[in-house]
């Protein structure tokens, strides 16, 4: 079980903050999923969607783990419960092959997914590829669409002005302060936040939607590179803008991720739009004005990025009797 929670903390999550805990209990085979309340970002994530979205998608990573270990496994999102940090309920079996095969074919995935914060090819996406992952996401009640030309250029320009402002935001800043490793001695040592060596290069040219996660800091030995003119966006919805959707968006997100890797794909997050409400309101579809954008990916063939550091599984999983 503690292999298992090994692979569900792989998951991305925003800045690596890891915001999650688990439990298992060896008498009913059951995880028990919680979020951890000490790593919200109070002002990048006041509402904790991203933080539900983070734990989301080690739900989902724990459910690809327990498949490909030969378990089937009954979820139960946001069970009735007087803590209110409990987030889901995982029940464990044998498997009994109804569990979805598909779980089983990601598993490979789970430690070769990276973030990848450096340039990606101009080269277009297999139509097949792209139709894959959009199934992938149905598959776990969301909707992942590739805008047309025009609205991925609004996207950008969105994105681009949500990172004009925390570049100049106090409370973005301190968020950003808090979870990233800048220094050859913090970044080798960290258990958690974004470490230096996984910035990626700075953005010369291209329109790629990038974060400076160094927040305009000099950073040794980065150095400058240009960026695709024509990035390859995609954008997460869920019918709904409550915990509930978040966990679902979580899920669906990993599942595309790691569906994404196995096609060869790198992926990044493009979010800084969803953190300003007058910037998440107008990413919605233009045509049909429906859907709560949860995320946005950058998707596209270029290197993997470095693996970032994660806590241990001590520190986040409680066996119980």
């Amino acid at each position: 079980m503690t292999e298992l929670v090994g692979e569900a903390v792989a998951a991305p999550s925003m800045h690596n903050a890891q915001p999650w805990r688990f439990r298992y209990s060896r008498g009913n085979r059951t995880f028990r999923l919680y979020a951890d309340p000490e790593r919200v970002m109070p002002h990048s994530d006041p509402d904790g969607r991203a933080l539900h979205i983070g734990c989301g998608a080690a739900l989902f990573n724990l459910r690809v783990a327990l498949a490909t270990a030969g378990f089937q496994s009954d979820v139960a999102l946001l069970p009735a419960s007087q803590d209110t940090a409990l987030l889901a309920l995982v029940h464990t079996a044998p498997s009994d092959d109804g569990e979805d095969i598909g779980l089983r074919l990601l598993g490979s995935a789970i430690h070769q997914r990276h973030t990848s914060r450096y340039p990606f090819a101009e080269k277009a996406i297999p139509e097949n590829a792209r139709t894959a992952l959009v199934d992938a996401a149905h598959r776990e009640g969301a909707v992942l669409s590739f805008p047309e030309s025009w609205q991925s250029r609004w996207v950008e320009e969105l994105v681009e002005e949500a990172e004009a402002r925390n570049l100049t935001d106090q409370g973005s800043e301190q968020d950003l302060a808090q979870w990233t490793r800048i220094g050859a001695g913090e970044a080798d040592t960290a258990t958690d936040g974004v470490p230096e060596y996984a910035f990626g290069p700075r953005k010369h040219g291209g329109r790629a939607p990038m974060r400076d996660f160094s927040g305009g800091k000099p950073v040794a030995d980065r150095g400058t590179t240009p960026f695709e003119d024509e990035p390859h966006l995609a954008v997460l919805s869920t019918d709904g803008d409550e915990p509930l959707h978040w966990l679902r968006a979580g899920q669906a997100m990993q599942r595309v991720l790691l569906l994404a890797t196995l096609k060869g794909l790198a992926t990044s997050f493009s979010t800084q739009a969803l953190e300003w409400p007058d910037l998440r309101w107008p990413l919605r579809d233009p045509l049909t004005g429906t859907g709560q954008v949860q995320m946005i990916l950058r998707i596209g063939y270029g290197p993997q990025g470095p693996a970032t550091p994660r806590r241990p599984v001590s520190d986040v999983l409680v066996l119980e009797d």
